[in-house]
């Protein structure tokens, strides 16, 4: 553990970390006085998991649902399509809509009744990305403390109608061009563009971040990583369940973002994209045409060289066996983007 931290959680206490991504939730609960190897961790379901799991249980039983809560991520999308293609009613309030899509009569175009009750004979389901007495619960019973701060991420592509992808890249562009230092990436306050964020922090009350931002802070807060930013600069590979990101790194700085969808590409297509994009040749309509995000860049540094060294982690590493190197922060490589969260506001806001 960096000297920063050590401070801030002697002076803050108990910190609950989630990373919630589109399969799995890891969680920490970093503790004052312990090694980062001892903290507890958590790996669940995501929530979009467990919504899908009851909307399919739902659908065997052949009931109507009525979505309603919070805005979150959109991983039950799957099950909910497997609902409407059985012509059982569906409907849901306008705010759980965004968690399907940011254009409201896209949402009614699928087949699905806004409204801001339930219906008749229709069974309500709660969404939502962070609910406080779930984890409470879960640390009373493991014996551990309540937390005194919660650190949390999830994946928002921003409010914009014209497409997801688009305002996710436009969002990653501005902040390239504000700031390179990923740990400035951690709001205070999420922007009033980012929707989904701004939902999570309503219920978790402390700051919160994009889990791709972790997941490069994750990988910097390994010492050996960052130090080697300082000599030349790296690529770092985080291959989720649904998406892999690359970034540019150097001297702790970032200065490109790309993100495609793992289950996309094949490791060849990944290889040339990638080769590309170290040498700022790819563009964002080759990403498009494969089925990718995007990408963005920050100014050029000449001076950070190729960017060939790789550091690879995420449930989707196997993919880039072969490719660089496989790296797992404190030896838990599942749970780098909570470490990175931890990591990245204590060094780039308690601190500074």
């Amino acid at each position: 553990m960096d000297e920063r931290t050590h401070i801030f959680l002697s002076e803050t206490g108990p910190v609950l970390c989630v990373d919630i991504g589109s399969h799995t939730q890891a969680a920490l609960l970093a503790k004052p006085g312990i090694d980062p190897e001892n903290w507890p961790t958590f790996t669940l379901p995501s929530p979009a998991q467990s919504i899908a799991q009851r909307i399919r249980e739902l659908t065997i039983l052949k009931k109507g649902i009525w979505l309603y809560g919070d805005e979150m991520g959109g991983g039950f999308t799957y099950a909910l399509r497997e609902h409407l293609s059985s012509e059982l009613p569906t409907a849901s309030t306008s705010g759980a809509a965004l968690s399907i899509h940011d254009d409201i009569a896209y949402v009614q175009g699928m087949g699905i009744q806004i409204c801001e009750s339930c219906p008749q004979n229709s069974v309500p389901v709660y969404l939502s990305d962070f609910e406080t007495d779930f984890w409470n619960n879960i640390l009373k019973i493991s014996g551990l403390p309540l937390p005194h701060l919660t650190l949390a991420a999830v994946q928002d592509h921003g409010n914009f109608v014209p497409g997801n992808r688009h305002g996710r890249i436009k969002n990653w562009q501005e902040l390239l061009i504000a700031n390179s230092d990923p740990s400035k990436w951690i709001y205070t306050q999420a922007p009033e563009g980012l929707t989904r964020l701004k939902t999570l922090q309503t219920k978790t009350g402390g700051p919160v971040a994009d889990t791709a931002v972790c997941a490069i802070l994750g990988a910097i807060a390994d010492p050996h990583i960052l130090d080697r930013s300082f000599r030349e600069g790296i690529t770092i590979i985080h291959a989720g369940n649904t998406h892999t990101l690359a970034a540019l790194v150097y001297q702790g700085k970032v200065y490109g973002i790309y993100e495609h969808h793992t289950n996309k590409h094949e490791l060849s297509s990944f290889r040339e994209d990638l080769k590309q994009f170290r040498n700022r040749w790819l563009s964002e309509e080759v990403i498009h045409a494969s089925g990718g995000n995007g990408l963005a860049f920050g100014k050029n540094v000449e001076e950070a060289g190729d960017f060939a060294p790789t550091f690879i982690f995420g449930p989707g590493r196997a993919l880039f066996d072969g490719q660089g190197k496989f790296v797992a922060p404190h030896g838990d490589m599942h749970h780098a983007g909570c470490y990175g969260l931890l990591y990245g506001w204590a060094n780039g806001h308690y601190m500074s």
